[in-house]
């Protein structure tokens, strides 16, 4: 019995990086289990698509396939953009099964390639003292996705015992500069900016540019294609194959 092909599903972006980084992400994912047929797909913007990626699959015999949504909150994207673009290939396809994990999510062990990051940032800096942190997501208008954010920015900041709060690219403040800003006028000048993105693109940058301009001593780059992501794309690919499984 052949097991479900894993579909590692991105949003996509106009910015090459973003493909790029999924794409390295795949290939760790394939390093890890060599056995199952893993491909990248993205809802917009970037190739290849996720309907012609489903085509591709069902034409090479697979009529089972698990979807992990590359996305760290459970907002709009997750919501309704995915739901609809499995019910639209499903809809093409007679007999083909395909099940959706929860999103990546905004795990706590993603806080250790986080610091792995700033580390590096840091170092590229050489600062080598830290009296704030700022964790930059990309923010939502759905509350509940921005809250999550929140309570890893506590957790971030209570394993560095630092003061840490959330800031946000878009939708909802504060911005990045806003929250460097901030515990500028508390009388702190070591801040630095934890990227908490998957992968580069505008929303990253935008946030780097404003936290840098604002004083902040070094902002650190996306997650990227980590093994402990792949490691976590495993773990949803595994329940959802489960899931398929008759009862």
């Amino acid at each position: 019995m052949t097991a479900p092909a894993l579909v590692a599903l991105a949003h996509g972006s106009r910015d090459p990086r973003s493909a790029e980084t999924v794409t390295s992400l795949t290939d760790e994912i394939r390093a890890l289990r060599p056995d199952l047929r893993i491909e990248p797909a993205f809802l917009d913007l970037c190739k290849p698509a996720f309907p012609r990626t489903v085509d591709r699959l069902v034409r090479s015999g697979h009529d089972e396939i698990v979807v992990v949504p590359l996305l760290l909150t459970q907002a709009y994207h997750a919501k309704v953009d995915v739901p609809e673009a499995i019910a639209a290939a499903t809809a093409r396809h007679h007999g083909l099964k395909i099940r959706a994990t929860g999103v990546l999510g905004l795990e706590p062990a993603f806080l250790e390639v986080l610091d792995r990051r700033l580390r590096a940032a840091l170092s590229d800096a050489r600062v080598r003292e830290l009296d704030a942190l700022v964790l930059a997501a990309a923010g939502s208008s759905d509350q509940l996705a921005n809250q999550a954010v929140a309570r890893l920015a506590r957790l971030w900041g209570s394993r560095h015992r630092l003061p840490t709060v959330a800031a946000f690219a878009s939708a909802t403040p504060p911005a990045t500069g806003e929250a460097v800003r901030q515990f500028r006028s508390e009388g702190r000048r070591h801040i630095a900016v934890g990227s908490m993105f998957l992968a580069p693109g505008l929303l990253p940058d935008r946030a780097a540019e404003l936290a840098l301009e604002a004083g902040a001593v070094a902002v650190s780059d996306p997650l990227g294609a980590d093994p402990q992501v792949a490691r976590t794309v495993l773990a949803r690919y595994a329940v959802g194959a489960v899931e398929l499984v008759p009862v």
